[in-house]
């Protein structure tokens, strides 16, 4: 390469170089406003979060201190939730509290408020409307009761089971012993069963003369008298 190569190859390095730092000058600040932006966007999602969770642990607390008092019902009342899930998640406690202080008429009003409720997850609106249909028991109107509890017993819904297990209790009480036996033998057959769970529907078919499937929770055939 001669030298008037190199002084060339040099001179256009130098524009390069000059025009890369005019440019950087320009418009560098752009790059500084994203990472600014980044870094404090993360800071301000790790702030909310802590701030959720802050918020979380302070009405558990409110509520565990509520529930282990004397007054249950009262101190739940004074709690001021934030959000449509823990005001359901209140108002289904303060319907327990009154079934405690034995005022059922009562814990159905929280129930049903709760049920009524658009938006909120299955968890929480059907576990009200399974606890509406205890507390009321044989007031509640039977075509409505049945009704709900079908809606419960709905495969993949989350108490399937306990409301199948209230489906016996009303067949029983209506007086329909085969009917009752039959969905007590279902629940034994199903996978998500629970110990509990299993125990009662066993004690509800021998009560009943029934026959008790040989592989609880595993799909047994269901047997009957």
């Amino acid at each position: 390469m001669s030298d008037t190569d190199s002084f060339i190859d040099e001179v256009t390095e130098a524009v390069r170089q000059d025009k890369l730092w005019a440019a950087f000058k320009k418009w560098g600040w752009i790059g500084a406003v994203i990472i600014i932006a980044i870094v404090g966007g993360t800071a301000w999602n790790a702030w909310q979060k802590e701030k959720t969770q802050a918020e979380a642990r302070a009405f558990g607390d409110m509520v565990m201190a509520a529930v282990n008092g004397d007054t249950t019902g009262a101190d739940l009342a004074k709690i001021t939730p934030d959000g449509p899930g823990r005001t359901a998640v209140l108002k289904i406690m303060q319907g327990d509290a009154a079934i405690e202080a034995g005022k059922p008429d009562e814990a159905i009003k929280f129930f049903d408020a709760v049920s009524a409720e658009p938006g909120l997850p299955a968890s929480i609106s059907d576990l009200a409307k399974l606890k509406a249909v205890i507390a009321a028991g044989d007031k509640m109107d039977a075509a409505k009761r049945d009704a709900t509890l079908q809606e419960l017993a709905t495969p993949g819904a989350p108490y399937r089971l306990l409301a199948m297990e209230q489906q016996a209790a009303a067949a029983l009480s209506s007086g329909d012993k085969e009917g009752a036996i039959s969905i007590a033998q279902q629940i034994l057959e199903d996978a998500g069963l629970t110990p509990g769970l299993q125990q009662r529907a066993t004690e509800l078919i021998v009560a009943l003369g029934g026959e008790v499937p040989t592989q609880p929770g595993q799909g047994a055939p269901a047997l009957q008298e």
